[in-house]
């Protein structure tokens, strides 16, 4: 009897679209294709053959990047999201802050008394 191995993690499974590759795949295969090869043959007039394919190949390279890299799950571009975030917009030195509720419950006593003498003032 033939055996059959299935993934326990369904999760991991996607499904595929044309010729074994998901939409995504496709997707991006389809705009390196649509930037690469007229720029292969525009350059191939221009100069040597072997400049254009690697200039071709350069240009090409990011999209197949996004079609095929994956991380813990992620696609390229949350990923690279995700590391911009950490090195350039947050700050590099984290301060642990609490939120203490024995100082909040002091600073609203304090306000009640500046309202109250505020408001004594006003009634002499």
């Amino acid at each position: 009897m033939a055996y059959v191995s299935i993934s326990k993690d369904l999760t991991a499974v996607k499904t595929k679209f044309i010729l074994g590759l998901t939409k995504r795949q496709t997707l991006c295969f389809g705009a390196a294709a649509a930037m690469g090869l007229p720029l292969f043959f525009l350059l191939r007039g221009v100069a040597s053959t072997s400049v254009a394919a690697f200039v071709m190949l350069l240009v090409m390279l990011p999209w197949f990047m996004f079609a095929m890299y994956e991380k813990n799950g992620q696609p390229l571009e949350k990923f690279l999201r995700c590391v911009i975030a950490v090195r350039f917009k947050r700050p590099k030195i984290r301060t642990y802050q609490t939120n203490n509720l024995y100082a909040v419950i002091a600073r609203q006593n304090q306000l009640y008394k500046e309202v109250r003498s505020i408001v004594s003032n006003k009634k002499t």
